[in-house]
């Protein structure tokens, strides 16, 4: 196969990869966050301690996390069906890549949220905070350069998982290794989809370490930062 057919094809299946991993990341944040803030906030001596809660969902999170994407991929094809109508597309693989990388995203949500100082949680429970006030005050911003590192570190998974769908005809870099590299022996064709891969994560990871560090040198971490959010609850406190 010469290159001006490769093009193409290469073209298509990088778009089709972004296009899944993009809208699945997506997903995987808006429901990840909350869930693993939740477990932060269940847990014993949370501030919505509640162990039958904390303890459902914790299972609910590792058998997610446990099951093997291709099996997970294959048992949500029914319910797949149902939310896109097709079980075949990069539109269904959205369906379980994003249901497969939200327990995942969450649980490194929940580390990133328990490594915040609890000293801050107090300092602004004491001026009258509520829990609400707590995670958009304190938690979400104290925790934003780890959750952004756990952003990228998701969505690499994600890209991982999306070659799999390829074996089910989703598109992407994973149909067309498949489809040109393994069934008819194109090992050219495969070896370019693998560098595009590796570039496309290389370029992702990179973005992701630099704003993870640009947030660290503003301040996400240090005094300076947390004590000007304090003040500004003090005139709600006082109204």
């Amino acid at each position: 196969m010469t290159w001006s057919e490769m093009q193409p094809l290469l073209e298509q299946a990088c778009w089709d990869t972004l296009y899944m991993v993009g809208w699945s990341t997506l997903i995987a944040v808006v429901a990840g966050l909350p869930l693993g803030i939740l477990l932060v906030l269940t847990d014993r001596g949370g501030l919505l301690q509640n162990t039958v809660l904390n303890k459902l969902i914790g299972q609910i999170v590792n058998i997610a996390r446990s099951m093997p994407f291709i099996i997970l991929m294959v048992a949500l094809m029914g319910f797949t069906r149902w939310i896109t109508g097709t079980t075949i597309g990069r539109e269904a693989a959205i369906v379980p890549l994003a249901i497969g990388a939200t327990p995942f995203f969450a649980r490194l949500v929940e580390t990133a949220v328990r490594e915040v100082d609890g000293g801050l949680v107090e300092a602004v429970q004491s001026m009258g905070g509520n829990t609400w006030t707590v995670v958009r005050k304190v938690l979400v911003p104290e925790s934003l350069p780890s959750l952004i590192s756990s952003t990228t570190t998701t969505i690499v998974t994600i890209i991982g998982y999306s070659a799999i769908t390829g074996a089910v005809g989703a598109g992407g870099l994973g149909d067309i290794a498949i489809r040109y590299g393994y069934q008819r022996f194109e090992t050219e064709l495969m070896w370019i989809t693998v560098g595009v891969l590796a570039v496309v994560i290389s370029i992702i990871q990179f973005a992701g370490d630099y704003a993870a560090r640009r947030l660290h040198r503003r301040g996400g971490h240090s005094g300076a930062a947390p004590r000007l959010r304090f003040l500004k609850l003090a005139p709600s406190k006082a109204s």
